[in-house]
């Protein structure tokens, strides 16, 4: 009887040590709270009561970067918010160099998103969003890779603007459109023009070509108007120039 319970005793001691460690992460090792050495994936096995383990994840995380109120460099109040993504390179460092690694990139991230945005003026912002994230990025990993943690990226997700300054925006870009059609429509205009300026030098140089536009004019009247058109003078007297040039030559 005595020897069942040290047996079971003894198994449920042995059971309460394993541990199991998936691929895509790794485990510091503690003894007496003292760190030991990183656990690879797979079947571990630890003395129960005096070691334990903290668990790393090393795949890429992602952190959001909450809505920061932002002074531009041209006084224009807004609200920018992003994300940082991050992965850990070095477990060991990323728990014993730095309380709560993932507050502690959050907070930097926060504090570096003001200080660029607040140094450029809000077109920058607004067309170099990309610019932007890698400026962020540049000064957070400065601090990070003390921390064996590597910043794969930030970006610029949302940026909040006054009502006002909306209204703004948005008339400019209607007036911009406006200009575009403008122009647009006085280019087309003058190609018109010289179309017309060419059509009309060649009718000039062949009186029988104008003697074939009137035809065709007449005839496109008659058929929208079902109507019958009088001259007042014979046809002839319109190309009287055309038969002399003919007799000349």
């Amino acid at each position: 009887m005595q020897f069942t319970i040290i047996s079971v005793v003894l198994g449920l001691f042995l059971l309460s040590g394993i541990r199991i460690i998936y691929e895509y992460k790794r485990a510091l090792k503690f003894r007496f709270g003292k760190y030991i050495k990183i656990l690879e994936p797979g079947f571990r096995w630890i003395i129960p009561v005096m070691e334990t383990i903290q668990v790393v994840d090393i795949r890429v995380i992602t952190i959001n970067i909450v809505s920061q109120e932002v002074m531009t460099a041209d006084n224009v109040p807004c609200s920018i918010d992003g994300v940082v993504f991050f992965k850990i390179n070095n477990p060991e460092k990323a728990v014993l160099e730095v309380e709560e690694y993932d507050f502690a990139i959050t907070q930097l991230s926060q504090a570096a998103l003001r200080d660029v945005c607040g140094k450029v003026e809000l077109d920058i912002i607004l067309s170099k969003r990309e610019a932007m994230g890698k400026n962020i990025k540049t000064i957070v990993e400065q601090e990070t890779k003390e921390w064996g943690i590597e910043i794969s990226d930030v970006k610029i997700k949302d940026i909040q603007l006054p009502q006002n300054m909306r209204r703004m925006m948005a008339s400019q870009a209607e007036a911009e459109r406006s200009r575009r059609a403008r122009v647009i429509l006085a280019l087309a205009e003058e190609q018109a023009a010289g179309k017309l300026l060419e059509a009309g030098k060649l009718i000039d140089q062949s009186p029988s070509a104008i003697k074939l536009r009137l035809y065709q004019t007449l005839s496109n009247i008659a058929a929208e108007k079902n109507s019958t058109i009088i001259f007042p003078f014979p046809e002839e007297t319109l190309f009287k120039k055309e038969k002399k040039d003919n007799i000349i030559h």
